[in-house]
Formats: C-alpha cells, sequence, structure tokens
C-alpha cells in the first residue's frame, strides 16, 4: 500500500480545466470504512454541477462518486465485505476519480463476478438511480407510460431496458435522430427528437390525450414545464437533475390548475444512506444486469488524466450511454 494515490481535485469552482490530478493522502480505514483500490471510475453530470459550484462543497475536494475495484482492507466493523473481494459503489462523499481511496463501507457493494469492472463503475450511481425512480418513488405498474428526457444517457438507456423488462412504456426525449435511434434499441416505445418536434405535442399525440402518469425530468429549468404539460391528471413529475440548469420557482398553485399534479425531487443519496435499503438496490441492479435485461453500455473511455476532456464531452452532450475513466 502507498500513502498517496493519483486523484483528481478541484481547488476551487469553475470549468473543466480547474480539475488537477495530484498525490492525494489515502491511509487506512476507520471503523466502518474500507479501502478500494479502483480498476475503472464512473462519470456523471453530478460531478459538473460539483465542479461548477451548483453543488457546493468544501475544498479543495476529490472529486468523482462511483468507481469499481478490489478490495484492499477493511476497518472495524465491516462485516459484508473483505480483502480481495470484488467491489463497486455510489458514494454521496467525492473522491472516485482516483487510484485508491478509503471511504464509508456501507454504500460500497460486493460486485458479482459475472460482472466486470468496467460494467460495475459505469453503473452503480445510474442504475441505482433507475432503481429508485421504478421502483422506491411513485406506484408504476406494467402497462403504464412514463415520460424519460434525455433518453439516450447513461441513466436514459438504463430507464429503457429496465422499462421494458418491466412492461412499461417509456417514450423517451433525445436531441438527434441517432439518440432517438439509440434509445428506441434499448427498449423505448417511442423516442422525440426535442429539436425538430414539441415535445408535449407528441407526448399527448401518443397518449391520446390522456398524458403521461409520470416523467422522470433530470433536464430541469429546459424541459420542467413542458414536463408538467404532458403530465395526466393527478401524475407524478419527478424531478432528479438539473442539466440545463435550476428549476426556477414555481406557485404551488401551477400544480392544481395543471390537473391536481404531483412533483418530487429525489436524490440517490437519501435513497442509499441506509446500508440495508444500498445494498438491496445493489441487488436487484445487479440481478437485472445478470439476467440480461440490462446491458451497460459504455460509448467513452477516457484516461484519468484525460478528465477535463471527458468533462467537456458530457456538458457538450456529445456523449452517449456511459463513459468512464480508467486510473
Amino acid at each position: 500500500m502507498t500513502d498517496t494515490a493519483k486523484t483528481v481535485v478541484i481547488h476551487e469552482t469553475g470549468g473543466p480545466e480547474v480539475l488537477k490530478l495530484e498525490n492525494w493522502p489515502v491511509g487506512d480505514p476507520g471503523p466502518g470504512e474500507v479501502r478500494i483500490r479502483h480498476q475503472a471510475c464512473g462519470l456523471n453530470f453530478i460531478d459538473v454541477y460539483l465542479r461548477t459550484g451548483l453543488y457546493p462543497v468544501d475544498l479543495p475536494s476529490p472529486m468523482g462518486m462511483e468507481a469499481a475495484g478490489v478490495i484492499e482492507a477493511v476497518g472495524e466493523g465491516v462485516t459484508h465485505l473483505k480483502p480481495g473481494d470484488r467491489a463497486a459503489y455510489a458514494s454521496a462523499r467525492p473522491g472516485a476519480y482516483s487510484q485508491a481511496r478509503v471511504l464509508p463501507a456501507a454504500q460500497v457493494c460486493p460486485l458479482p463476478d459475472g460482472i466486470d469492472f468496467e460494467t460495475g463503475a459505469a453503473m452503480m450511481l445510474k442504475g441505482l438511480t433507475v432503481e429508485y425512480l421504478f421502483d422506491r418513488t411513485t406506484p408504476i405498474k406494467p402497462g403504464d407510460t412514463v415520460l424519460f428526457h434525455a433518453a439516450a444517457g447513461g441513466v436514459g438507456l438504463i430507464a429503457c431496458q429496465w422499462a421494458r423488462s418491466e412492461g412499461i412504456t417509456l417514450i423517451g426525449t433525445a436531441g438527434t435522430d441517432e439518440k432517438c435511434a439509440l434509445a428506441l434499441e434499448h427498449g423505448a416505445a417511442h423516442c422525440i427528437n426535442y429539436r425538430k418536434e414539441n415535445f408535449v405535442e407528441k407526448v399527448r399525440e401518443l397518449t391520446g390525450g390522456k398524458g403521461v402518469a409520470v416523467v422522470m425530468d433530470s433536464v430541469g429549468k429546459d424541459t420542467f414545464e413542458g414536463s408538467l404539460d404532458s403530465l395526466k391528471p393527478l401524475g407524478m413529475m419527478i424531478s432528479f437533475g438539473n442539466a440545463s440548469g435550476p428549476v426556477p420557482p414555481f406557485s404551488l398553485a401551477t400544480l392544481a390548475q395543471k390537473g391536481s399534479l404531483k412533483i418530487t425531487r429525489p436524490t440517490l443519496f437519501t435513497h442509499i444512506a441506509d446500508q440495508d435499503a444500498c445494498q438491496a438496490m445493489a441487488r436487484r441492479l445487479f440481478d437485472k444486469v445478470l439476467s440480461g435485461d440490462i446491458r451497460i453500455r459504455i460509448d467513452q473511455r477516457f484516461p484519468l488524466e484525460q478528465v477535463a476532456d471527458a468533462h467537456r464531452a458530457l456538458e457538450a452532450r456529445k456523449t452517449t450511454g456511459s463513459t468512464i475513466l480508467l486510473p
């Protein structure tokens, strides 16, 4: 074991140029912690929010929220992992853009032998997000129709497959015909190119004027009003991201006027804060992948030292599927 590991750190918020690769202290795990040596690290839009300061962090701060690798050491009280185990995680504590790190064991999950490290790193934050969207936020049953924005992204392609495996009709949106084709290939029943068509009008057309039961929206400001207008009466709006910027303040009376709508703003880290819940969610996700219901598509790979280029590609919406960093 070394005392330091190559780690991507920010000392100030800003553009991709603030991402610096440095030697960062690692140390030994304390009670309830593990030390893991990463084989692959995941890239997510929440990393952009942290880098830009939309989600505040204490500076300097390491970056990255998900990875997969091999457990090197465990602290007192850790019973579900041991040195040598393969593992993957999504963590509320940044630091996954690194060769190795120490973190709380509760959110680190044993990785089945049938899932390789790159897939493990690409699937945890995104896949666990899809799990809570479909299983833990509002009742969704076979035959229901949901609208999912950014359907060709890392979360979106998992959501398309999850919906198909559960008998749920998913209407996706994406910004190019190629991305729409990708969403359809992965299980979306329909996909709307929002640059060519008004997605609200198209959703109404596809649902016979009724609207959808649930909207899952990670885009934020640009799609929020249209998302509400796509819901049927008593429908549920799940706002779970801000890729285009945060949703501006709005009047609760709007929900009444548009059909007694419901709205929630969940986060993954609330759902996985409890160890038992986190491990159960991971097992459900792993089962979907091992059964073949879900295939994790990795379309971009960057060396860890090219992390700024990876962020630029993500923000420019030039990526599809998942992106990983290789330490």
